[in-house]
């Protein structure tokens, strides 16, 4: 992924006003960010625990989407597996990720939901540039070329839907 600037990421959301956009908080740790090991920038709002971003490269520049999840806490023997890169983590590792649709199916309160890394770090996990702590990845045949192909058609089904 390239790396993306604060107006980059401000103007790229797709399901929520401008004025909300202007007031989410970005990372402050743009420049440190392992770019090339990112196939989407997704990151926790500090403020708002309940509240993360996603952006992503598509055909017509970066996405921006705004997701909501439960703060709600599972125990420590609950294991759940994120359906973009198929990691399973222990607890809270994997959460339900809300997002509420573009436009006016949006506005009406419309939203769709996927399981994923509560931390938003996929492309590391599939990478081996982050542990799962507690959980773990499934040994697979895939290369990692083709389990972060699987993951990118995962997420962009998922932004196909928000757009829908």
């Amino acid at each position: 992924m390239r790396p993306l600037t604060e107006q980059d990421i401000r103007s790229s959301f797709i399901n929520c006003s401008k004025g909300e956009a202007k007031r989410l908080a970005i990372p402050r740790d743009l420049d440190e960010r392992p770019w090339d090991d990112l196939d989407f920038l997704g990151w926790r709002d500090p403020g708002a625990p309940d509240r993360s971003y996603l952006v992503v490269e598509r055909a017509g520049g970066p996405v921006g989407v705004t997701l909501r999840f439960p703060s709600s806490q599972r125990g420590f023997l609950h294991r759940s597996m994120c359906s973009l890169c198929l990691t399973t983590h222990p607890g809270n590792g994997v959460s339900l990720m809300t997002a509420r649709k573009a436009g006016t199916a949006g506005r009406e309160g419309n939203s769709v939901g996927i399981y994923m890394c509560t931390d938003l770090a996929c492309p590391l996990y599939i990478r081996g540039r982050k542990s799962p702590g507690g959980g773990a990845r499934f040994e697979e045949s895939l290369t990692v070329e083709q389990q972060l192909a699987r993951m990118t058609g995962n997420l962009s089904a998922f932004l196909d839907k928000l757009e829908a």
